[in-house]
């Protein structure tokens, strides 16, 4: 078992679990869910499972299409990597992705990396969460 979130790296490790569930969306944002046998992919012809560890992991896509700048972007994952951390041990060993799904209003957040921009963000992150943990308990 692991102690701590491990990332997505590579494009297989995405497709694979954005063809997984959605467990919860917001405005802004969608977290997608996938178990972690879901196979392997191939490394200079040797066969490598996609997720080599049982743990938690995750993945944010912020597509150029809804956040245009750089300086959005990254300040968006940090986000996300951040609030996924306190949602951890309630995220149960599986592989998420947390995909940006609509722009923030430019006229509304003006600079690429306000403070409000950040706030507003984490605020619709930990929604997107509490859902998820809320609806993960209900199933269960």
């Amino acid at each position: 078992m692991c102690s701590n979130v491990q990332r997505l790296k590579t494009r297989p490790q995405f497709q694979a679990v954005l063809s997984g569930k959605t467990l919860a969306r917001t405005a802004h944002f969608a977290l997608h869910c996938a178990g972690l046998d879901l196979g392997s992919s191939q490394v200079a012809g040797v066969q490598v499972p996609l997720f080599a560890k049982q743990c938690v992991w995750l993945g944010a896509m912020v597509p150029k299409r809804w956040a245009k700048r750089a300086v959005t972007r990254n300040a968006i994952k940090r986000q996300i990597y951040n609030i996924s951390a306190q949602f951890e041990s309630s995220m149960g060993t599986a592989a998420h992705v947390v995909r940006l799904r609509a722009g923030f209003d430019r006229a509304e957040f003006v600079s690429a990396s306000s403070d409000a921009l950040k706030a507003a963000v984490r605020v619709e992150l930990l929604h997107l969460f509490e859902r998820a943990c809320t609806a993960a308990v209900a199933k269960a």
